[in-house]
C-alpha cells in the first residue's frame, strides 16, 4: 500500500499492478472468491486514486491549478460494485460542484479527466468499450447537470436511458468530496420511488441477459470459435445475478452498491427471507470463483479476458456446482419478475 502511496510517476503504478497481478493470478483457485474480490479491489482502488491525485499534480504543474470547486471521481460497473477481476477495464465518470464559472470548471474537468484515462491506461486498465468514461461528456456534469439529466431520463425511459440510469445505479466514489455523489443518488431513488412505473421499464432490461441453463436443466454452451465448449460466465450467470439484485435494492431505495452488500440489506429490510438470502449468496461465491477463472490474455498491454470459461476447465466435479448456482440465479429472475410485475 505504502508503495502505491509513495509512487511519483505512472510507470511504477504499472510495475506494481503487473506485479500484484502475476502474485494472485497464480493462486485463484485456493483463496476463497469473496475474500479475493475484496484484496483485489483494495488494490484497483489504491491504483485508481494515486493516478487521480498524480493527475491533479500533472495540471498543477502545467499551470493549470487549483480546482475551481470539488469533485467527484466515480466508478461504475463492476468497480463501482466492488467486484472487478484482476483484468477489469475503466468504468468511470465526474460530479463537480455548480460553479460561477461553468465553461471554466467544464474545462478544467475535461483536462482532467483526459489525464486520468490517460494515467489509467498506462497503468494498465483499458478503456470501457461502450465508452462509460469521464472523458465521455454523458458522463461528467455538474450536480444540477446530473440532475436534470436524470431528470430527462426519467421523462423519456428509452431502452438505452435506462440502461444509463442502472449504470448510475451501481456508482460509487473513489476520490474526492463525496457527498456530491451521495446527492445526486438520493435524486435517483426519489425519482425512481416518485415514478413506480420506471421499475417496469428497468425490469426489461434488467432481465435482458438470461441464465445459460436449458429447461431440461443443461449447461447452454458456447457453439462455435475458441470458445466452443465453454460458457459465457460474466453475461449467463455473473450479470443476470448481479441485475436482479441491484433492481431489487433500487426499489427498496437502498443506496449500496456492492452485490453481496445488497442481498444482505434486502434480508435486513424483510424484501426476501434469510434462507433466500444464504441461497443467493452461495451462488454468488460460486459465480465469482469461477469469474476469475476466465483466461485472461495481454492485447496491446493491457489485461483483458472474454468472460468465458474453456470447456476444458468445466470439470466433472465444476459442473454440478455451476448448475445448482445456475438454478439460482434463474429463481432470482423469477423472483424480481414477479415481485416487479407485481
Amino acid at each position: 500500500k505504502q508503495r502505491i502511496r509513495n509512487a511519483k510517476e505512472i510507470p511504477e503504478l504499472r510495475e506494481l499492478r503487473n506485479q500484484f497481478h502475476e502474485k494472485n493470478s497464480d493462486h485463484l483457485l485456493i483463496f476463497d472468491p469473496i475474500g479475493l474480490i475484496e484484496h483485489v479491489n483494495q488494490f484497483h482502488d489504491l491504483i485508481i486514486r494515486r493516478t487521480i491525485e498524480l493527475s491533479e499534480h500533472r495540471l498543477t504543474d502545467k499551470g493549470r491549478g487549483p480546482l475551481p470547486v470539488s469533485y467527484a471521481f466515480i466508478l461504475f460497473g463492476s468497480a463501482g460494485r466492488g467486484e472487478q477481476t484482476l483484468w477489469s477495464d475503466q468504468d468511470n465518470g465526474l460530479v463537480y460542484e455548480d460553479s460561477d464559472d461553468p465553461e471554466e470548471a467544464a474545462s478544467y474537468f475535461q483536462e482532467l479527466a483526459l489525464c486520468i484515462e490517460e494515467g489509467l491506461e498506462a497503468a494498465g486498465y483499458p478503456p470501457c468499450d461502450g465508452g462509460v468514461l469521464a472523458t465521455n461528456e454523458l458522463w461528467k456534469h455538474s450536480l444540477s447537470g446530473w440532475t436534470g439529466l436524470l431528470d430527462e431520463w426519467f421523462e423519456d425511459p428509452a431502452f438505452e436511458k435506462v440502461r444509463h440510469m442502472l449504470i448510475v445505479a451501481d456508482a460509487r466514489c473513489i476520490y474526492g468530496n463525496s457527498t456530491l455523489l451521495d446527492r445526486l443518488k438520493r435524486h435517483f431513488l426519489s425519482g425512481v420511488e416518485a415514478r413506480p412505473g420506471m421499475l417496469k421499464n428497468m425490469l426489461h432490461n434488467t432481465l435482458r441477459h438470461k441464465v445459460l441453463l436449458s429447461f431440461f436443466g443443461h449447461l447452454i454452451r458456447e457453439q462455435y470459435g475458441e470458445d466452443s465448449g465453454g460458457i459465457d460466465i460474466k453475461y449467463g450467470a455473473y450479470i443476470p445475478v448481479v441485475n436482479g439484485v441491484r433492481l431489487l435494492a433500487i426499489q427498496a431505495g437502498l443506496p449500496e452498491t456492492s452485490t453481496l452488500a445488497r442481498i444482505n440489506k434486502l434480508v435486513e429490510g424483510a424484501v426476501i427471507n434469510k434462507g433466500m438470502g444464504l441461497e443467493w449468496i452461495e451462488a454468488f461465491r460460486t459465480i465469482l470463483k469461477l469469474r476469475t477463472m476466465t483466461p485472461y490474455f495481454l492485447e496491446e498491454g493491457m489485461y483483458n479476458t472474454r468472460g468465458k470459461i474453456s470447456a476444458d476447465d468445466l470439470t466433472k466435479e465444476l459442473i454440478p456446482h455451476l448448475k445448482k448456482a445456475l438454478r439460482t440465479a434463474n429463481d432470482l429472475q423469477k423472483f424480481v419478475k414477479k415481485r416487479i410485475e407485481g
